[in-house]
C-alpha cells in the first residue's frame, strides 16, 4: 500500500518531456557554472538528475516516485533498472548528487567552485548513463 502513496502513474510517452527538461536543467546549470553562480549550479544539477530518473522510471515503468525525499527516486531506479556495473555506478552517482539536495538548496550553505566541480562530474556521468538508458 505505500508503494502506491510514493509513486504515481506517468503516461510513458512523457518520457521524452522529462528527457527535455533535464537537458535544460543541465544546459542551465552550465550556464550558471561558466558565470560562477555555484550554488544556482549546484541546484540546477540537483533537478537535472531527477528530471533524467523520472525520465528513467516514466520509460521503463510507466511510473515516477512524488513526494520530496529524492532519494525514493533511486529506490524506484533501483526496482525498475537492469543491474549491471554501469547502472550501479550511475545510481552512485545519483545518491551523491541528491546528498547535496539540503545543503546547496536550503541551509545557507556557500557552494563554491570545488564544490561543483565535483558535482559536475557526477551529473556528466549521470546523465551518459541516463542517455543510453533513455535510448
Amino acid at each position: 500500500m505505500a508503494r502506491s502513496k510514493s509513486r504515481i502513474p506517468v503516461d510513458r510517452a512523457r518520457s521524452l518531456d522529462y528527457r527535455k527538461v533535464a537537458q535544460n536543467f543541465f544546459d542551465g546549470a552550465a550556464l550558471a557554472r561558466e558565470f560562477e553562480y555555484w550554488n544556482a549550479a549546484g541546484v540546477l544539477i540537483m533537478h537535472a538528475a531527477i528530471a533524467w530518473s523520472d525520465a528513467i522510471a516514466i520509460k521503463i515503468g510507466g511510473v515516477k516516485s512524488r513526494g520530496a525525499d529524492h532519494h525514493d527516486t533511486i529506490a524506484l531506479l533501483d526496482e525498475l533498472i537492469v543491474v549491471d556495473e554501469n547502472s550501479k555506478k550511475a545510481m552512485q552517482h545519483l545518491r551523491r548528487i541528491i546528498d547535496h539536495k539540503n545543503a546547496v538548496s536550503y541551509s545557507g550553505e556557500i557552494y563554491e567552485r570545488g564544490d561543483i566541480e565535483q558535482l559536475w562530474k557526477l551529473i556528466t556521468r549521470f546523465r551518459e548513463w541516463s542517455l543510453e538508458v533513455l535510448e
